[in-house]
């Protein structure tokens, strides 16, 4: 039986989950957090917001790397295209920037909304702002590549 259909379908569903996500995050929901709530509700809100949606990306992620090097590995890495590869280093790059942003100003974040700690919470909301900005523009050239990445050749 051919896997191809499923794995790419896996593939796509995950990609849409977490960039998806991140771009409604980002581009949706955080200005007008930023504008409508005071920084005790603000925080309260992300704090919850991100814990819900990293329990996808918890799933997302492996799923997206795995299918993608279930499609690879037949063809092998030598015989893939110049995008495959460039896609492969994207995502690996946006797990390891969701790996340090959920253990570290995700954590941050956490414990400064339980200790009521605005400043430091704030503080733990802009680091994580940025690295959802970069993972957001690493999510979007990874769909650019999936999509047009033929161009390189």
């Amino acid at each position: 039986m051919d896997l191809f259909p499923l794995l790419l379908l896996l593939h796509v569903l995950s990609a849409t989950i977490w960039v998806g996500g991140m771009f409604f995050a980002y581009v949706c929901l955080r200005p007008i957090a930023a504008v409508q709530l005071a920084p005790p509700e603000r925080l309260r809100l992300w704090s919850a917001v991100l814990r819900r949606f990293f329990l996808w990306i918890w799933l997302a992620a492996p799923l997206q790397l795995a299918s993608g090097l279930a499609m690879l590995l037949p063809i092998g890495f030598r015989n893939a295209p110049l995008h495959w590869h460039l896609m492969l280093l994207t995502g690996c790059l946006m797990v390891a920037i969701f790996l340090w942003v959920y253990a570290r100003p995700y954590k941050a974040l956490r414990g400064a909304v339980e200790a009521q700690q605005w400043a430091a919470g704030g503080a733990a909301l802009g680091r994580i702002r940025q690295l959802v900005g970069v993972n957001l523009a690493l999510g979007l050239l990874t769909i650019a590549l999936a999509t047009a990445g033929r161009l390189l050749a």
